[in-house]
């Protein structure tokens, strides 16, 4: 659990999750009450992938201004509705999400990398903004077939909307940062057993 500093400090990203996917859904966050979108930009969402480790800037595709942002938000719009959906045990409709990985075709192609291990790599073949966002998306469709929803969790305290992916050895982690919402709940916690004393 890290805090990465964006290139563009007042969208700094919190990277508190221990899941990307879960940490792209924490580009929302609440600020003084109000959602707050820390992806404003083409150029905050290449940011963002490279931090989280899915972009490398090892391609030269370019597109028009916005375009990359709109495909970011759009399916972090997906990604939260599946993940709400699933964490409340509520029928899920693939199809926004099937219809944007169809977008992103790709292949698996072999290769030996500078140790001379054989490896793979998937390949996306046309570039665009949904492309760019494909490893997310793959990310996501693990999280949501393969990860344990038991383990993934909305922080507990009530001014905050962030999600975590429980990896605690006894899986009793409540807040989405102790030091951020977990602090402030036990100054709550305080404040309120000293003022029954007085």
């Amino acid at each position: 659990m890290t805090d990465r500093s964006s290139s563009h400090p007042e969208n700094a990203q919190l990277f508190l999750a221990d899941h990307p996917v879960l940490d792209f859904l924490n580009t929302v966050a609440l600020s003084e009450g109000k959602p707050r979108d820390l992806l404003q930009s083409d150029d905050d969402v290449l940011h963002w992938l490279m931090q989280a480790g899915l972009y490398f800037g090892d391609d030269n595709a370019r597109f028009a201004a916005g375009d990359l942002l709109h495909e970011a938000r759009h399916l972090r719009d997906i990604v939260r509705s599946l993940v709400q959906r699933k964490k409340q045990a509520l029928p899920l409709d693939v199809t926004a999400m099937n219809h944007f990985l169809a977008s992103c075709s790709n292949y698996t192609q072999l290769f030996i990398p500078a140790d001379h291990r054989l490896a793979s790599r998937r390949i996306y073949p046309v570039p665009s903004p949904a492309v760019l966002l494909a490893p997310l998306a793959e990310q996501a469709v693990a999280l949501l077939t393969d990860g344990n929803f038991a383990l993934v969790r909305k922080c507990e305290h009530p001014d905050c909307i962030l999600w975590f992916y429980d990896r605690t050895k006894g899986h009793r982690r409540r807040w989405c940062s102790m030091a951020l919402c977990g602090n402030r709940a036990k100054v709550a916690k305080f404040r309120h057993l000293r003022k029954q004393v007085h």
